[in-house]
């Protein structure tokens, strides 16, 4: 496929996805442009965001052509390991038979996969991650990083409540969920919703 029929698909794609807004408006791994096609689409976004193993992502992938019929998938997810997937959200409605778009991506060295619904809506870790992603544009002070990631190293882990108590510098939330979505400090997002019970631990580096 040739890199001006590769351009052209692409801005097709884009101009056909939802100008609306989804929520949250936040991201920290979305790399370009934030267009997503649905809230169910941009619920997965927010998913890829407080996944450890994925290291970047971008909406409206590089087009895929499926058995002569194109194919922009809603994500590209890059992982740690430098792998590749495409992927859909659940509402997706697709224009090629699912193995032809795998077939294709693996053509190219990579991985596609329709999700289920259920991997995004079962458990907490959706809330969990729409209530971080409201701080994703916050920047913790050095100071409040320090002193809350030398009491974790002192204590281990502590409650979400006495983490807070390590904020001087600005609002002890917005700090908190920053450090939890850059990867400094981890809690368990699959549990419960987040409380002040909720254990907080250092990630080693």
């Amino acid at each position: 496929m040739g890199i001006a029929k590769q351009a052209a698909m692409l801005r097709t794609a884009r101009n056909s996805a939802s100008i609306r807004t989804y929520h949250p408006a936040g991201t920290v791994k979305c790399e370009g442009v934030r267009l997503f096609r649905s809230q169910v689409a941009r619920d997965v976004g927010c998913i890829l965001d407080v996944n450890p193993s994925v290291k970047a992502w971008r909406c409206m992938s590089s087009p895929l052509d499926a058995g002569g019929i194109v194919h922009v998938a809603d994500f590209q997810v890059f992982d740690e390991e430098g792998s590749i997937l495409y992927l859909d959200a659940p509402d997706r409605s697709l224009s090629a038979e699912a193995a032809a778009i795998a077939s294709e991506a693996a053509r190219i060295n990579a991985r596609y996969r329709l999700l289920d619904r259920a991997e995004i809506y079962d458990g907490f870790r959706l809330r969990n991650a729409r209530d971080l992603l409201r701080y994703a544009s916050h920047d913790t002070p050095l100071g409040d990083r320090l002193r809350l990631l030398t009491a974790l190293d002192e204590h281990g882990s502590l409650p979400l409540s006495d983490c807070l108590r390590a904020f001087l510098e600005t609002k002890p939330v917005a700090g908190i969920a920053s450090l939890i979505l850059h990867g400094f400090i981890e809690v368990d997002l699959d549990e419960a919703p987040l409380s002040p019970e909720t254990a907080v631990r250092r990630i080693a580096r």
